[in-house]
């Protein structure tokens, strides 16, 4: 088939591998605009731009897809699908309608829940069991469009937004392989259902603002925080007024009511033992400014952190 593929994050690297290996014809790889990163502020390419370069497909990056170019090229290149893996950009009707048998999205998360930007992030969140990958015929709605294939993840409660994303990218090439040979077996008569928006719930964007740690919460609820903002915005806390990034945490059987939640009650060569809103938890990992992620046990050789004194939800508090 002839195919224009839309990505431009790592998650999105793994559906361009799966039209690689079925020997696709990709007509073009479209992708986010390079964006300066480091202190040089030199322009990256987006990992699915690389992975594209590499396979030897030609690459398109416009600042608005929808616009009368953009659509004038896809036009031009009469596509017979057009997969979407997290481009990143609203695709227009007079867009979704180029391809001859319409625009396929992988979306990670079984719809109708948790549509939107951040699906990984908010079943970690709110501590699924189960997640997973959904192609979907696409419409102008935000992630609205009828279901095609769906395959299922189990979750552990160690897994990460890192760990998690890997187990998507894996169940998302499965799931869009399948969708591709039912397209190619059914055309636009591919077996699709509708979705039950009275089941759906959205998963916005991340602010820097849902990183920060209210000690007040429970445990679980604070340990399925660090586990969904690892990537950005991170879990933080402040230590005599210092932002402190958490990552590794543990969730202990021993009560904590009576402490001040965010009380470091025990420092030893390995973790930190902090009270939060029912019980304890302790922490592996930090990062403290201007140093690397490390374990507590590296950050302790050379640093000191005092038992007694209490994480805080700001540098003011």
């Amino acid at each position: 088939m002839r195919v224009i593929f839309m990505g431009t994050p790592e998650f999105a690297v793994a559906s361009l591998e799966v039209l690689h290996d079925r020997k696709d014809d990709v007509v073009l790889v479209v992708s986010q605009q390079d964006k300066p990163k480091g202190r040089g502020k030199k322009l990256v390419p987006t990992p699915v731009k690389q992975k594209a370069l590499e396979y030897g497909y030609e690459v398109y990056q416009p600042e608005k897809v929808k616009d009368a170019e953009s659509i004038a090229l896809l036009k031009s290149l009469e596509p017979d699908v057009i997969v979407v893996t997290a481009y990143g950009q609203i695709l227009s009707q007079e867009l979704l309608d180029i391809p001859k048998y319409g625009c396929i999205n992988v979306h990670a998360s079984l719809l109708p829940k948790y549509r939107g930007a951040a699906p990984i992030q908010f079943a970690l969140l709110h501590g699924e069991q189960k997640t997973g990958i959904t192609t979907m015929m696409m419409d102008v709605g935000l992630d609205t469009g009828d279901m095609l294939v769906k395959e299922e993840v189990e979750l552990t409660e160690d897994d990460t937004l890192s760990t998690l994303s890997k187990k998507l990218m894996d169940a998302g090439q499965i799931a869009l392989h399948k969708t591709l040979e039912q397209l190619e077996q059914y055309g636009r008569e591919i077996p699709r259902e509708k979705q039950n928006d009275e089941d759906s719930c959205y998963a916005s964007m991340l602010t820097r603002e849902m990183g920060y740690i209210d000690w007040s919460k429970t445990a679980r609820e604070i340990k399925n925080q660090i586990r969904a903002v690892e990537g950005w915005p991170s879990a933080v806390t402040f230590y005599r007024r210092e932002k402190v990034k958490l990552f590794q945490v543990e969730i202990t059987p021993e009560e904590s009511k009576e402490i001040v939640p965010g009380t470091i009650t025990e420092v030893t060569k390995k973790y930190l033992k902090v009270a939060t809103g029912d019980v304890f938890v302790k922490i592996f990992e930090v990062q403290f400014p201007n140093k690397k992620r490390m374990e507590v046990s590296a950050y302790l050789l050379g640093n000191t952190i005092e038992e007694g004194e209490i994480f805080t939800v700001s540098p003011n508090k």
